[in-house]
């Protein structure tokens, strides 16, 4: 959910424009359909479970429709009513029922739909994938595959296939046969069968392919079928428009007070460049070499997650306790000499010493990221310095703060830190050259490490 600043703006944006609206219409005779939403200080809201959407993790409820649809109940003032639902087609039809108020299906927008539903602005715009397992043979025509694709019963998948393969709904001939719809199961579940070999292929939109490649990273593309769908929030076609006008006014304030890029960067920023080898090799290395070390990162992550204590280890050594680079530094956390002195680490090639030890450090360095900058902002920004320093860190964020970007946001310090290396920028700071854009790979590494091995433990597989 937006943070308190984000908070206050968008309740003083809805005070604002209820004003005006009153001062220039007076109270309106007949109720609207928002004014009935206030009035009952709740708003009714369906959605899909999933991982881009909607599910209960260890500290609630996540996702990242789930804190737009927050952001927006926030934004009213009203409490958030949320029903999560297993079918499109069953959710819907509640919605043209007016049970609920607005359905955020973390899908993409079809013609067909447009025809039923009435719809709030855009705030993404995907691509439609069609999906294979890597290694296979990769089709060149969707109209000549070797097995049918599936694809969820009443998603945007099923209505653009259709369309594609010219199906006819009225007979069983044809091109039917190329596509099979499931209502026994979601996208990503879909996606692990791909990877499974269970099925041949399914399409997906570009946002889940990506939370699911982490995963399952023999899943591959074969063809783009759509390069550019709309995502948006439905409501009732009968329904007028005061809804959809405070939906406006919602995206266009979360939008330009950043809070949108900051939400979209937490939960797709990291995972939209994918590496094929890198994700199998880390995924392997997280079944069989990781184990023999659980315990230590468990011993001394102290008030961290031993899970992102050991992605940090994996990207600096892979877990491989002798390890050295050409600079000199040593061991599992990959520690400098001077470092190593401080935090009393007298073999740095031994994995309980290391482990101690760039934990200690990494905590010293989190505690000196000021105390204003929330999480997970704080862990990024240390993470950050871990690597190049807490000076170079401190330029980045200046160099932030002078282009007129907020230094307390990673979304904003991230896109500075390559200009470290540029003879333009870093001639203007204290510290001077550093390779910025090595830190920003190296804690987008970390993060994408650590939302596998988060996963993987919840599989029992570490």
């Amino acid at each position: 959910m937006p943070s308190n600043v984000y908070k206050k703006r968008l309740k003083l944006q809805l005070i604002i424009i209820l004003s005006i609206a009153v001062m220039s219409c007076g109270v309106p005779s007949v109720p609207t359909a928002l004014s009935s939403l206030l009035e009952r200080e709740t708003i009714r809201v369906g959605t899909v479970y999933g991982a881009g959407t909607y599910y209960n993790g260890a500290n609630g409820p996540q996702g990242f429709e789930y804190e737009l649809l927050a952001g927006f109940a926030d934004y009213l003032g009203v409490t958030l009513d949320l029903y999560p639902f297993y079918s499109y087609e069953v959710m819907l039809e509640q919605l043209e029922e007016g049970n609920l108020d607005i359905v955020a299906t973390g899908d993409a927008v079809t013609p067909s739909l447009e025809e039923r539903f009435a719809y709030g602005p855009a705030y993404q715009y995907v691509k439609q994938q069609l999906v294979f397992q890597a290694g296979a043979k990769k089709p060149d025509d969707i109209s000549a595959l070797d097995a049918p694709i599936i694809a969820v019963a009443g998603s945007s998948q099923e209505y653009m296939l259709s369309q594609l393969l010219d199906k006819d709904y009225a007979t069983s001939s044809g091109p039917t046969s190329n596509l099979i719809t499931t209502e026994d199961s979601d996208s990503e579940e879909l996606l692990q069968q791909v990877a499974n070999s269970n099925i041949t292929y399914t399409v997906a939109d570009s946002n889940r392919l990506a939370l699911q490649r982490r995963r399952y990273p023999n899943l591959a593309v074969a063809l783009t079928l759509d390069e550019r769908m709309p995502m948006a929030w439905a409501m009732p076609l009968t329904q007028d428009d005061s809804i959809k006008a405070a939906l406006i006014e919602y995206f266009g304030t979360v939008h330009e007070s950043g809070w949108f890029t900051v939400l979209e960067e937490k939960y797709f920023g990291h995972i939209r460049q994918f590496d094929y080898v890198d994700s199998r090799a880390f995924n392997y290395a997280a079944e069989t070499d990781l184990p023999q070390f659980k315990n230590l990162f468990e011993k001394y992550a102290g008030d961290l997650d031993w899970r992102l204590l050991a992605a940090m280890s994996y990207q600096e050594s892979h877990w491989e306790p002798d390890a050295v680079s050409h600079t000199g530094v040593r061991g599992m956390m990959m520690l400098t000499l001077d470092t190593a002195s401080d935090w009393d680490v007298n073999d740095r090639t031994d994995p309980e010493q290391s482990i101690r030890g760039g934990s200690r450090y990494f905590a010293s360095l989190l505690s000196r990221i000021p105390a204003r900058i929330s999480e997970p902002d704080r862990t990024w920004m240390a993470m950050a310095a871990y690597n190049i320093g807490m000076g170079h860190l401190e330029d980045a964020r200046v160099l932030t703060e002078r282009q007129g970007s907020n230094p307390d946001l990673w979304v904003d310090v991230k896109r500075r830190l390559p200009q470290l290396k540029q003879k333009k920028y870093y001639r203007t700071t204290r510290y001077g050259y550093a390779r910025g854009d090595e830190a920003l790979q190296y804690v987008e590494n970390i993060r994408r490490y650590y939302d596998s091995l988060m996963w993987l433990d919840e599989q029992g597989k570490i």
